[in-house]
């Protein structure tokens, strides 16, 4: 099968593109033809060794769209032929590829409303924001979200599902981008790059932060006592407040078929809708790699692989 994969760390510029072998299902394991594999912020950061990797070479990816083309022993509710959507088991890596063996209980059935492409935009993206919204800061009805950097693929996943729950959505962004967070659903968009958030915003129930760096502390400020942040790109472990009248999450983001059919559920109802998606062949990895790296792109990056 053809692949995009690294034989040593380094920048964007290590990965190459090549034969490798066809794996096989396990038992447990279905293995899916992938139509479509999306880049995610995580790639680079594994091509650069930030990640532990068994052995190389590491192909890189984390969520597809595809076709179930061989089942393993025990695997009685997929079948060939099936369309097919998921993210790999935590810790793996191994989508910018045509074949992949995964465990069948973490995958879900592709709706026929969705393509493959806009499949895999939503599989990560959507597991993360449901992961953070609902099962970490718990958002309810009538309270107020920062949601920080939102045209990013989880971030503005994450502005619908917080608008689909009944909250009151504010979000940051570039100047370009401002009128389609509010296409989102944003009752609030305000341009990073113009205004400092924490003199706008103030006493809200929850932060969800997806930039990370010097962001990540500052959104503690404008917390109200009691309130949530939740943090994905600021590693492993949630920033410690400080103050110690809110609370720090790190949502553990945990592959199951459940979360999967939420994101479908939530495309078919009309409360999420796929984002803008940049579209790739395999053999230009290297320049998918690079523009999500530089981190300023607008929806998400995919390879359509058949």
């Amino acid at each position: 099968m053809k692949a995009a994969y690294i034989e040593q760390f380094g920048g964007p510029e290590v990965l190459k593109v090549g034969d490798l072998p066809d794996p096989s299902p396990a038992p447990g394991q279905v293995v899916v033809d992938i139509f479509a594999a999306s880049v995610n912020g995580a790639d680079w950061k594994v091509c650069a060794g930030e990640y532990a990797q068994p052995s190389f070479p590491v192909i890189l990816g984390r969520d597809f769209s595809g076709v179930v083309s061989a089942v393993g022993a025990d695997v009685t509710d997929l079948k060939v032929g099936d369309d097919v959507f998921g993210v790999l088991e935590a810790g793996r890596d191994g989508t910018y590829c045509e074949k992949i063996a995964i465990g069948a209980a973490i995958v879900a059935k592709k709706p026929a409303t969705l393509s493959h492409v806009d499949a895999t935009a939503l599989a990560l993206t959507g597991l993360t924001a449901i992961r953070a919204i609902e099962d970490s800061i718990k958002l309810k009805s009538g309270e107020t979200i920062l949601i920080q950097g939102g045209a990013g693929g989880v971030a503005s996943f994450a502005i619908q599902l917080a608008k689909h729950l009944g909250a009151h959505v504010i979000t940051t962004a570039s100047a370009g981008n401002l009128a389609w967070m509010r296409e989102l659903g944003a009752d609030q968009a305000i341009d990073y790059n113009a205004t400092d958030f924490r003199k706008v915003v103030s006493n809200v129930d929850a932060v969800f932060e997806t930039v990370g760096g010097d962001v990540a502390m500052q959104s503690f400020a404008v917390l109200k006592p009691g309130g949530r942040a939740a943090f994905i790109a600021s590693g492993a472990q949630a920033p410690k407040p400080d103050r110690d009248d809110v609370i720090s999450l790190r949502p553990a983001v945990g592959r199951a078929r459940a979360p999967l059919e939420r994101v479908a559920e939530l495309c078919r109802i009309g409360a999420v809708r796929p984002p803008p998606v940049r579209l790739f062949a395999l053999a230009d990895a290297v320049e998918a790699v690079q523009i999500s790296k530089a981190r300023h792109l607008k929806g998400k990056l995919v390879f359509k692989l058949r």
